[in-house]
């Protein structure tokens, strides 16, 4: 199990390092198509678009990543007070009752949104370049995935922790 967890771990983390490339790239579009636009008064097609498209698989493909950073936003008024055992209780209760009900759900939405794209050869249609929607809604369902993957291996290390009193790891 230690090492399924490991595998986990070092997938998010390497996901989270691979991000900061599309990030890099979603910039430099931007300042081509800024540059192409008013520099040279000839805009391109796909300059609007690509950045949203980038961005929005930087972001879903960097939530585990966040997660196995500890780095989601948390009310702790309370939480930051308590033992590591009893922060355990409280993250594997929250995972049970609200993590895997609504990752899960996203989950699943995510991947027939994806099938769906993948199978009617879905286009945007925000500009007029039409380009295709599915290999953004993959990424979107891979970084969901790899979200509930971590919350899996997070909650069975608080889970651990919770009934021995010690960390897994």
């Amino acid at each position: 199990m230690k090492r399924l967890l490991k595998t986990i771990d070092s997938v998010n983390a390497w996901m989270g390092q691979a991000v900061k490339y599309i990030c890099l790239a979603a910039a430099a579009i931007t300042c081509i198509e800024v540059a192409q636009r008013y520099l040279f008064n000839h805009p391109t097609m796909w300059g609007y678009e690509l950045p949203i498209q980038l961005g929005a698989a930087m972001y879903a493909l960097s939530w585990g990543y966040v997660l196995l950073e500890k780095g989601h936003v948390r009310v702790d008024l309370f939480y930051a007070k308590f033992s590591e055992r009893k922060k355990a209780v409280v993250d594997t209760v929250c995972f049970a009752l609200l993590f895997f009900p609504v990752i899960s759900v996203i989950t699943y939405k995510a991947f027939t949104w994806m099938a769906y794209a993948w199978r009617i050869g879905e286009k945007s249609v925000f500009t007029y370049w039409y380009p295709p929607i599915a290999p953004m809604r993959t990424l979107i369902f891979v970084g969901v995935a790899l979200l509930l993957i971590q919350g899996l291996a997070q909650f069975w290390r608080d889970l651990y922790m919770a009934a021995k009193g010690e960390r897994y790891d």
